[in-house]
């Protein structure tokens, strides 16, 4: 860890107004991004943190700084200021060099840690990363993690509001007409969601934030035509998503915002002609700066040991079928 100083001049405080932004709205997401912390006074700025990380803060710092005197800075601006300045090359330059600590989350229902190295690097990769896919088989936990960093991003001020979107699609089943309205009828296939939402807050409190809009539950379909800003938007059972949708849904994330998209490649309800979309992202996206992958397997699973046998079993199974 490194600190270093910075003054920003002229020491104007109408631009050091707009600089820093609304209760230093601005300075907070700096820090959330390149993961550093920024304390000043007046304009002399203090940025400590990782060497690298320092070092891009204060010149992105300087450079936006410029700008205040002919423009008033958004959210956004300072969103593609980083990304401009390759800020995801430069953290994960930082985090190879760096033994990675541990992350902890703070909810309600106590503290929530990553079980082993993958469960740690996948809450990582959140925190640093705009696009997250979590990929493995069921019991890992990748929904419920994503859920946790969603509830801590929100009580921290990261973002404005929970989306939690599920593919309305049948396991295999003919469930026939389903009586009710809409959210009546859409219910059962979101209720992982709601389940985990449940366990980290409480029934009250998620009732009340769904009413006032904080959290939203949806299907995949309500996603289309939107643009999601300062927001942490969970896409869960992915692998049910057609390539279509997954890519549909994937250009609706915003400024200020996080997805995390979840699933198991090894459990597609789709119609057998339709191709995977989680697969195919798998083919075209897996290189792409600032989007970040990481892959469970059956030592991840935290559910009943049986489960942990039962999907051993499985990828066995297929092995030798493949090998015959």
């Amino acid at each position: 860890m490194i600190s270093q100083e910075i003054a920003l001049l002229p020491a104007d405080n109408s631009r050091l107004s707009n600089f820093c932004g609304q209760l230093d709205a601005h300075l907070r997401q700096i820090e959330a991004r390149l993961q550093v912390e920024i304390a000043n006074r007046g304009n002399q700025f203090k940025v400590t943190g990782l060497d690298n990380s320092v070092k891009a803060a204060c010149a992105i710092m300087q450079k936006l700084f410029e700008s205040t005197e002919k423009e008033l800075l958004t959210a956004e601006m300072i969103h593609l200021a980083m990304q401009d300045a390759s800020i995801d090359a430069i953290l994960d330059e930082e985090q190879a060099q760096q033994p990675q600590p541990n992350v902890s989350i703070k909810t309600k229902c106590g503290m929530i840690k990553g079980r082993g190295a993958n469960q740690q690097d996948y809450l990582r990769k959140i925190v640093s990363h705009d696009i997250n896919f979590g990929i493995g088989p069921a019991g890992t936990g990748k929904t419920f993690l994503a859920v946790a960093c969603a509830i801590e991003a929100l009580q921290n001020e990261k973002v404005r509001k929970i989306i939690l979107v599920r593919p309305a699609v049948e396991a295999g089943e003919k469930l026939g007409f389903l009586p009710g309205d809409m959210a009546q009828k859409i219910d059962p296939y979101l209720r992982p969601l709601y389940d985990a939402l449940y366990d980290m807050l409480g029934n009250d409190r998620v009732e009340k934030m769904i009413d006032r809009g904080i959290i939203e539950v949806a299907p995949l379909a309500f996603m289309r035509g939107r643009t999601l800003n300062d927001a942490f938007i969970i896409l869960d059972e992915a692998q049910n998503t057609t390539v279509e949708q997954i890519k549909m849904f994937l250009t609706r994330i915003g400024f200020g915002s996080t997805a995390v998209v979840t699933g198991d490649i090894t459990q597609v309800d789709l119609p057998s002609e339709k191709m995977s979309g989680l697969r195919h992202v798998l083919d075209v996206l897996q290189d792409i700066e600032g989007i970040s992958f990481t892959f469970f397997n059956n030592r991840d699973v935290i559910r009943h040991p049986l489960v942990q046998r039962i999907v051993s079993a499985y990828e066995a199974y297929d092995k030798k079928s493949k090998a015959e």
